[in-house]
């Protein structure tokens, strides 16, 4: 964000999911918007399974959209409960639901050139090709800023620990 006027940011859009990654996306965008003095705003975007036009063509399939709409508000509201508690963030938030594609409701939300779009970068290692789609989206499309938050250090630990389960690796214990 050098060269931009930090000055002007009145939102902070951020996208969660409940995975490790938006989790730390979500603290720092709280950070920010403490600092900045702006709202917050936590946006869950979800699609039913299949995509919408699943849905479109066989409406009895699965659940109805507005089932899915309320799994999606309780879970947002489960993550927005465990990370910030009883206390609340220390800022103005208006958590939002939203159907689509998580890049490009992300895109839609943060509309307005003075909003902050904070957004998880993906993974590291293997799966590194296929991971990041939603902050590429982001990136490529905003009319706003864009933050993209590192993952955080404990996920290459939490994966490392994964792969030693999967391979039933020995764990050295000389270093714990």
């Amino acid at each position: 964000m050098s060269g931009y006027d930090v000055s002007t940011i009145t939102r902070v859009v951020v996208g969660v999911s409940g995975s490790l990654g938006s989790v730390t996306a979500l603290r720092r965008a709280t950070a920010l918007a403490r600092r900045l003095g702006a709202e917050l705003w936590p946006v869950l975007a979800w699609e039913p399974p299949g995509g919408d036009s699943a849905v479109r063509r066989s409406p009895a399939a699965g659940l109805p959209v507005e089932e899915w709409q309320r799994l999606a508000k309780l879970r947002l509201a489960a993550v927005l409960e465990e990370i910030f508690d009883a206390e609340g963030p220390g800022v103005p938030m208006r958590p939002l639901v939203v159907q689509g594609a998580p890049g490009r409701a992300l895109v839609a939300t943060a509309e307005r050139e003075n909003d902050l779009l904070v957004v998880g970068a993906g993974r590291r290692g293997l799966r590194r090709a296929f991971s990041g789609r939603v902050s590429r989206h982001c990136l490529a499309h905003a009319v706003c800023p864009v933050l993209a938050v590192p993952p955080s250090p404990l996920q290459s630990e939490l994966l490392s620990v994964h792969r030693r389960n999967t391979w039933h690796l020995r764990i050295d214990t000389r270093d714990l």
